[in-house]
């Protein structure tokens, strides 16, 4: 047996007893974050049922509902493929939001931010993301293809007659709207956005998962990268919002915890820093999980939100 042989076989032998087991079981990882396997995963439920805090959220917002259900009727777009599904909440304004949900929600977890922006005097829509709810499709592209969407959704709000749109945007959803306000497609009637933990790429927030639960990242979330790119056609190492927001010229407010463990303070004063926006607030609330600013403040939330809002020509 010669050396080249001898070279193969300890190749094929590091693949069957490394590199491919690595691969399935972090493809099975993947998943479970970023896949939607069947209909009933991601839908209209409390995505964390054994979360009291959690729970509180999603209970206020559906109490909210039930209060404006007459203003309410169901609405659909179609992006390429997908066919998207949301509900509309007409106050009778000529400006209206769209509350951008992160991984796993629906649109009845969007419903827990609309009752400030109704007090403000804004019509609202909620939206299920791809592969959520009720929408089309089955892969999560952390933004990279929902952008088209959310801009699809605010051309809509023009044909129902809303003159001009704000994005609010939680986690994921964050990046998903940066990226639309970002993109050359960005419509002029998108004028602001509002960000709630909003990470700098969305390796950095797994990696920031992983230590939380005390698990190594080598190399599993390598093999996770790696399942991105060619499933999801997502390049979460040198992607994201840290290269979008360089072309981020319109008004933005980004809130952040200082509590945050995924989306961590820094994440956000260096987006913050990276902004070319001339109209540009980073405001830090010492309390909070990720993406539970607003249960522990919800006065100084709305407050933050409405200022900021008001101080626009919108």
């Amino acid at each position: 047996m010669g050396p080249l042989q001898i070279i193969l076989i300890i190749i094929g032998a590091a693949l069957l007893l490394f590199v491919l087991p690595v691969l399935a079981m972090s493809f099975a990882l993947y998943a479970v974050l970023l896949l939607r396997t069947s209909k009933n995963k991601w839908g209209h439920t409390c995505s964390f049922p054994d979360d009291p805090e959690y729970v509180r959220m999603y209970n206020a917002g559906l109490e909210w509902e039930k209060t404006v259900t007459d203003k309410k009727r169901p609405v659909q777009v179609k992006s390429g493929r997908y066919r998207l599904v949301g509900e509309y909440f007409d106050f009778g304004a000529k400006r209206a939001v769209i509350i951008i949900a992160g991984r796993t929600e629906s649109y009845q977890y969007s419903y827990y931010f609309a009752s400030a922006y109704e007090r403000d005097g804004y019509n609202v829509l909620v939206i299920d993301n791809r592969a959520h709810g009720y929408s089309d499709g089955h892969i999560n592209r952390l933004g990279y293809g929902e952008y088209k969407d959310i801009i699809k959704w605010s051309g809509l709000l023009v044909s129902l007659g809303n003159s001009s749109v704000v994005l609010h945007g939680i986690c994921i959803g964050a990046s998903t709207a940066l990226f639309a306000a970002a993109s050359k497609k960005c419509p002029g009637y998108i004028r602001a956005v509002v960000t709630e933990g909003m990470y700098v790429n969305f390796y950095e927030s797994l990696k920031n998962h992983f230590k939380e639960k005390n698990k190594p990242l080598f190399p599993m979330i390598q093999g996770v990268v790696t399942h991105l790119f060619f499933i999801s056609r997502a390049n979460v190492v040198t992607d994201g919002p840290i290269r979008r927001i360089k072309k981020m010229y319109r008004p933005i407010l980004m809130l952040q915890s200082r509590q945050d463990t995924y989306s961590v303070p820094e994440f956000a004063q260096a987006l913050y820093d990276r902004c070319p926006s001339e109209t540009k607030k980073l405001v830090y609330f010492p309390v909070g999980a990720h993406s539970r600013i607003r249960i522990n403040d919800e006065q100084g939330y709305d407050r933050t939100v409405s200022e900021f809002l008001s101080s626009l020509d919108l």
